[in-house]
């Protein structure tokens, strides 16, 4: 068993993790960035889009509740909810940011931290399985 100061999964591995339990509730447009070295609070924002509220909030049920079962990881911190135009999930190394088409259009993440590397979001199907 790990400590809570150790991390039981690599913070890469943990962003793949992520994106794979946000794909399987359909979450589209996928980005992981690396935002070591520009971002003192964490090392990934994985990013993603729910079609409607509903989605965004389901998105966000299925990274909470596959976090939980498969690692056993809560975020530190959620904000956005019950709105859910934009949920941001707060696991320390990794930040999860789910939004509506509006929303990610307006707050565009990926152009204010463009000088990030953008990881290949794994497509396998047993990624997140582990």
């Amino acid at each position: 068993m790990s400590s809570s100061t150790e991390p039981v999964v690599a913070p890469d591995v943990l962003a793949q993790y992520i994106a794979g339990y946000a794909a399987d509730k359909k979450a589209i447009d996928l980005t992981v960035l690396d935002v070591r070295g520009i971002l003192g609070y964490t090392d990934f924002f994985v990013i993603g889009t729910g079609n409607t509220e509903r989605q965004v909030k389901a998105i966000h049920d299925g990274i909470h509740e596959s976090m939980k079962k498969e690692l056993g990881e809560l975020p530190r911190r959620v904000e956005g909810l019950p709105e859910a135009r934009w949920v941001l999930m707060d696991y320390l190394d990794v930040v999860v940011h789910v939004l509506t088409p509006e929303a990610r259009e307006f707050y565009r993440l990926e152009q204010l931290w463009g000088e990030a590397p953008v990881l290949d979001v794994a497509r396998d199907e047993d990624a997140a399985a582990g």
